[in-house]
């Protein structure tokens, strides 16, 4: 796979993290996953807890989104003939969802939101944080949906199915690698959330920009020109 593909997921992963629909309520996410209560500014539940619900809950969100990348290849292969015109369609949508994310755009169908509920159950059975990670995956938030859905558009127009599949890998465990660190951390104390929301505005525009470099490379043709260029400079390939 393309290097450029792998680092353009794994940056729209890190940044749907530390979006404004997701950073703020991690403390409220890692309450529910463990059923914990946050009191003198720390929650109050061991890290081995956090770490075995925090990992349930990643990789029931990740196998969505792999399964997500893995339809959105096959539909793309399917299109193979219009590979060109897929990639231009596909650059000129990222572009619209970067400008919606910078600001630029205001387009109140790219907010709209769906959820899953996964209320209720006993919070000691093993398969809910699983369950909680699935539900998150089916039902994404606005935030991170226009990141997920240009990755998704990225995935469409690669060249296997397995390749779409791989990026959608990456872009979960950019999302999923800070959420087990700072959930491990918000035991310890709660502050650090607090410090980093001042930035989430700042983030969610740099998201905005990323998104809109990688739809002006993709409709201009240039995406796979550099990416060949950056091959020339790595050991591997994927």
């Amino acid at each position: 796979m393309e290097n450029m593909s792998v680092l353009f997921a794994f940056a729209a992963g890190l940044l749907s993290f530390f979006s404004p629909c997701i950073f703020p309520l991690l403390p409220a996410y890692v309450a529910n996953l463990t059923g914990s209560s946050v009191k003198d500014n720390r929650m109050y539940v061991t890290s081995k807890v956090v770490m075995q619900r925090s990992v349930g809950f990643i990789t029931g969100f990740s196998i969505v989104f792999v399964l997500m990348g893995a339809s959105a290849s096959m539909i793309g292969q399917l299109l193979t003939d219009n590979r060109a015109i897929i990639e231009k369609i596909s650059g000129l949508l990222i572009i619209l969802f970067g400008m919606q994310m910078i600001g630029f755009l205001n387009i109140r169908l790219l907010m709209s939101e769906k959820r899953l509920d996964v209320s209720g159950g006993n919070l000691e059975n093993k398969w809910r944080p699983f369950l909680m990670g699935i539900a998150f995956g089916a039902g994404w938030t606005p935030c991170v949906g226009l990141a997920l859905s240009s990755i998704l558009l990225l995935a469409g127009a690669s060249q296997t199915m397995y390749q779409g599949m791989f990026m959608l890998l990456i872009y979960s465990l950019g999302l999923g690698i800070p959420f087990l660190m700072i959930s491990i951390a918000v035991t310890y104390s709660i502050s650090i959330v607090k410090k980093i929301n001042a930035f989430l505005p700042l983030l969610n525009k740099i998201n905005g920009w990323i998104l809109l470099s990688l739809g002006l490379l993709l409709f201009t043709g240039q995406f796979q020109k550099i990416s060949a260029w950056l091959a020339a400079f790595t050991p591997f390939s994927f």
